[in-house]
């Protein structure tokens, strides 16, 4: 049996239904979610649904039972609540028996420089401290990221951010979830790390663009002071944490945090990334 934690998410979500294309019967997989309610369209599959709150210890090992397999997605908000929502897993995950803990953490977390791999390397930390035998899928950054913000760049002929003339190995988040499913349907992956970025690295101006080529309207890019950018995305409805996260994200990207270009997910995908161009298309179709 695998279970995949936050399988109403995109990530999640885009896993369980990796894993069912792959030929693991949907008998054997679990969406464990805090809402099983939002789950209605696994349940259709046949996949079982059961209730799993990080925030709720005592929901954690009943949803776990007798798993071989387990995903922990990590968890969104501060630093703080997401480290313990994650040794709320490990602990349940323990008691449960689960034979394989694979984790999605964050590209070279143990150097990277944004604010946001603090949690992720202290999550590792307690994984190799658990005991479990376990897999790190180092996810890079998502496409999505940027791409919610590309309709509004198109309306007024302007990106704006912080993340100056840096790259980006960006994936979608698709490629990502597909990447997860294939590791968790292989075998003798304990002790495995992947980096897992884009084929290429690209920068808010490509990004700009790929977005005025996809609409036939100018966009360009340009590039703002970290407090103006913060203003920007407050303004556009984003909780204090995400500008936080989005901010630094974009003063590091600026030093080069994200650039890095590993093959190790076009390997598990047995194709070439998700370009970028195809990816900016389809969020503007509408």
């Amino acid at each position: 049996m695998i279970v995949v934690t936050g399988a109403t998410g995109g990530l999640g979500n885009g896993v369980v239904r990796g894993l069912l294309a792959r030929g693991v019967p949907a008998g054997e997989v679990v969406a464990a979610v805090r809402a099983p309610e939002k789950a209605a369209d696994l349940a259709a599959l046949g996949v079982t649904v059961r209730h799993a709150d990080y925030d709720r210890p005592e929901t954690l090992e009943p949803a776990f039972a007798g798993a071989a397999k387990l995903l922990l997605v990590s968890s969104v908000g501060t630093d703080e609540v997401r480290l313990a929502q994650h040794r709320a897993v490990l602990a349940a995950a323990g008691r449960a028996g689960v034979r394989l803990l694979a984790y999605t953490s964050l590209v070279e977390a143990d150097t990277n420089p944004l604010g946001l791999a603090g949690t992720h390397r202290a999550t590792e930390r307690a994984i190799a401290e658990s005991g479990l035998p376990h897999v790190l899928l180092r996810n890079g950054w998502y496409t999505e990221n940027y791409l919610w913000r590309l309709p509004a760049a198109v309306a007024r002929g302007e990106l704006l951010g912080s993340g100056g003339e840096g790259r980006v190995a960006a994936a979608a988040r698709a490629d990502f979830a597909e990447a997860a499913a294939e590791v968790l349907t292989l075998d003798d992956q304990a002790g495995r790390v992947y980096e897992l970025t884009g084929d290429t690295a690209w920068t808010a101006a490509e990004l700009a663009a790929e977005a005025a080529a996809a609409t036939g309207r100018p966009v360009a890019y340009r590039d703002i002071p970290g407090e103006e950018y913060a203003a920007t995305l407050a303004a556009a409805g984003l909780p204090p944490f995400a500008v936080d996260l989005f901010v630094d994200a974009d003063l590091r990207v600026s030093e080069g945090a994200l650039a890095t270009v590993s093959d190790d997910l076009a390997k598990l995908l047995g194709r070439p990334t998700t370009p970028l161009a195809a990816s900016v298309a389809a969020a503007l179709a509408d």
